[in-house]
Parts: C-alpha cells; sequence; structure tokens
C-alpha cells in the first residue's frame, strides 16, 4: 500500500505490451448523473466536521483515543463503532496488483506509442488509461466493484486516490477525462449510499465537486497553503493529513479549529513501528 503525497518523476519502463490506442478527450457519451443518482446522493452520510481523524491506509490497527473518523484500504476491515473511508487507488496500479491487471484488463492499462507502460516513477505505479469514454467505462466496472465491496464491508465513503495522474501521463490523458471518470465513479459509491471524496490536488477547482464528489482529503495543504483551495469548495467538509511536524503545526494554526487536521509518518505505519507518529488538533 503506498501513501500518497506530491509527485514529481513521471517515466515510463519498458515491459511487454501491444500498442496503446488514440487518445481521445472526455465525450458526452460518458455515462451522466439521473435524478434518482441525485436523489441516491442525499442520502448519503459525510464524515462529521472537524472530527479526530486517523489516517490508516498503511497498516490497520486500534484507532487512537477520541478518533471517530477513520480511512483505511479497502482491503481491510472497517473500525469498529466508527465513520470509516475506504481508501481506493482508482486511477494506477498498486504495484501487487499488476499481474492481475494485465492477465484481465491490459487494455486498460496506459501505454505510450512505444507500446510500453505509463508509469507513476515516484510509486512504480502503472497509469489506467482514462482517455475514452468506453475506457472509464470499463474502468468504472472493475473499480466499481471494489466500491461496491466497500459498502458492503460497512465503510460510509469511499476515497478514490491518484486523480491527477494525467499530470504523470506525459501528456495523453486530460483533467477532462479525469473528471468525467470521476463522475461515473460518484454515481456508483452514492448508488451504494457512499459519500466519495475528492484526494488532493486543488487543479480541480469546482469540477470535482460538479461530477458528485462531497468532501475533501487533502496531504499536506497546509504545507502548501493551499488549504483554502479546498475549503473554498467543499466548506468544512475537508481532512488534511500533514508529514512533518512545523507543517501539522502551521495547518492547525491556519485551519484547525474548522477541519480535521492529522499529523502522520509518511509511511502511515502502525504503533510499534521506528517510523510511527500521529498527532490531531
Amino acid at each position: 500500500m503506498a501513501f500518497r503525497t506530491r509527485k514529481f518523476v513521471i517515466s515510463a519502463v519498458a515491459v511487454s505490451a501491444a500498442l496503446a490506442g488514440g487518445v481521445a478527450l472526455a465525450s458526452s457519451s460518458d455515462a451522466a448523473v439521473t435524478t434518482t443518482d441525485r436523489t441516491a446522493a442525499a442520502a448519503v452520510t459525510l464524515p462529521p466536521v472537524n472530527a479526530k481523524f486517523d489516517y490508516q491506509i498503511g497498516a490497520a490497527y486500534t484507532p487512537p483515543s477520541g478518533v471517530t473518523v477513520v480511512s483505511r484500504d479497502r482491503k481491510a476491515t472497517p473500525a469498529a463503532g466508527i465513520y470509516n473511508i475506504c481508501y481506493v487507488n482508482a486511477f494506477q496500479v498498486q504495484p501487487d496488483e499488476v499481474t492481475w491487471w494485465q492477465q484481465n484488463h491490459d487494455d486498460l492499462l496506459l501505454k505510450d506509442s512505444s507500446g510500453e507502460y505509463v508509469v507513476d516513477g515516484d510509486w512504480n505505479e502503472i497509469l489506467l488509461d482514462t482517455s475514452t469514454a468506453a475506457k472509464r467505462t470499463a474502468l468504472t466496472g472493475v473499480v466499481g466493484g471494489w466500491i461496491d465491496g466497500c459498502a458492503t464491508a460497512g465503510f460510509k465513503a469511499v476515497e478514490p486516490d491518484n486523480i491527477d495522474s494525467y499530470d504523470r501521463s506525459e501528456g495523453l490523458l486530460t483533467k477532462a477525462g479525469a473528471v468525467s471518470y470521476l463522475q461515473l465513479l460518484a454515481t456508483r459509491a452514492h448508488a451504494r449510499s457512499l459519500a466519495i471524496g475528492q484526494k488532493n490536488t486543488t487543479d480541480l477547482g469546482t469540477a470535482g465537486k460538479s461530477a458528485g464528489l462531497d468532501f475533501a482529503i487533502a496531504e499536506e495543504c497546509g504545507r502548501y497553503t493551499e488549504c483554502d483551495g479546498y475549503t473554498d469548495v467543499y466548506g468544512t467538509h475537508v481532512i488534511d493529513i500533514e508529514y512533518t511536524k512545523s507543517a501539522f503545526t502551521k495547518a492547525c494554526s491556519a485551519v484547525g479549529a474548522t477541519i480535521s487536521v492529522v499529523r502522520r509518518d509518511v509511511a502511515v505505519t502502525a504503533p510499534g513501528s521506528s517510523t510511527y507518529v500521529y498527532d490531531a488538533c
């Protein structure tokens, strides 16, 4: 399980693959949000505002005292008695799932003109191909199944990660395609009475909310002085994770009175690890 922060390096690795198909912009043929979907969205329960939060996507463990909201990987069991957010890597491939994707959905993995997979070099994760309406629909069939699993397991919300993978796509993907895909995921989540959060990237502006996203989870918005990029869109329905003491102190001072702010270690480890860090304000 990889934690998420800023990505700076884009690279491609040579692996056996067929040549990629043509790239298309977001299409109006993507499924629209219907009146029924909007009614379902109204039934979802958002994370409580400014609640004590813990970010456990690296490892699940008993939440610290007072924690009432936790985010865990989709394969983990929700914490009993509190609000659980389900982490889903919706735009890239977890390294331990590469073989499964290659064997079952290789056509949905992004490839460059040489037929090589396009990879997020920081995390060694192949990007998913959101370039066409057909591929976005197919991806929703896979990731939507994970979202269904989150609901069945008892999670109350879903956190689709790597929305901004288009920034690491060597120009093959667009923000418009990502937003169209998010709309499909939001419809799927709302149909299962799950709230869905915008994970990172202030670049979306209001487009994420317009696509159906309900709240935001931001990494290091205090460090980069961009928390207002989320609160301007989602109000107080924002959760911030910081990874350094100075940034945590800064975020607590700036927004800690109105939104959830925590400090975690960058590897989001469990208690007992030599690198484990947790604090909240």
